[in-house]
């Protein structure tokens, strides 16, 4: 059988666990429009993907009612629609709970639930007058599973209303046809941890390492075609959650 190709929005695909999943779609033929803050660092990663006529680029602030409008438009002007939303722009920083500033704060809220909250509203608005679609969430599975070593209130506290927001929206947007499941990666490889030793968190998950970005991809390809399948949170970790001490 012959698979239709789908487009795919991804927010934050310029680097990391974003540009891998716009890799891992249009690996299989879909059409996806990038999204990221940087225009130079965009632009790059869309020509590493070396599929021009398949991709789309969109720069702006996550948290814009703009932006989440230009990757609405961008998708229907080139490809004619939208199938999957991949909420997976966001910022993550460990920091004591008494040292977060009010800007801190602030900063979180914005580019991991707000822009998360605005961009799903300007895709909802489209699946539901063209007959559904599929909304996948990147959260993290320290929301539920914290670990002492891991000081990070802001972020998570942000990303905790991103895991309530899937299940809230998978219950409310079944009848319109809109599934809405979330990706919990645990310690996956990427740019985010800037040249340290990552691989030394590897034993906090059964299998004994970290995680790679393409194992996440994995997860989010499997959620994009699980047709009966919504308002689940997906743990991509190892085993951390299972085998947490």
């Amino acid at each position: 059988m012959i698979r239709s190709p789908i487009t795919a929005i991804v927010t934050g695909s310029s680097s990391g666990i974003g540009l891998d999943i716009a890799r891992g779609f249009v690996e299989r033929g879909d059409n996806v429009v990038m999204h990221g803050r940087d225009a130079a660092k965009l632009a790059a990663a869309q020509t590493a993907l070396d599929a021009p006529d398949r991709t789309a680029t969109v720069v702006g602030d996550i948290g814009s009612t703009a932006t989440g409008a230009e990757l609405v438009r961008t998708a229907i002007d080139l490809f004619g629609g939208i199938d999957v939303l991949v909420n997976n722009a966001g910022t993550f920083a460990t920091k004591p709970f008494l040292d977060v500033t009010e800007r801190d704060l602030d900063g979180y809220v914005n580019g991991n639930l707000k822009g998360t909250y605005l961009t799903t509203q300007a895709v909802v608005r489209h699946m539901k007058a063209n007959g559904g679609g599929n909304i996948i969430n990147i959260g993290t599975v320290l929301i539920d599973h914290a670990h002492a070593s891991i000081p990070a209130s802001a972020p998570l506290a942000s990303k905790g209303g991103v895991h309530a927001l899937t299940t809230s929206l998978a219950a409310e947007l079944a009848v319109d046809g809109i599934r809405v499941n979330l990706v919990a990666p645990g310690v996956i490889r990427t740019p985010l941890y800037n040249g340290a030793d990552v691989d030394s968190f590897g034993g906090v998950a059964l299998v004994n390492r970290v995680g790679e970005v393409e194992e996440v991809t994995a997860a989010v390809l499997h959620l994009s075609d699980a047709a009966f399948t919504t308002g689940i949170i997906m743990p991509v970790d190892g085993g951390y959650v299972a085998g947490r001490a």
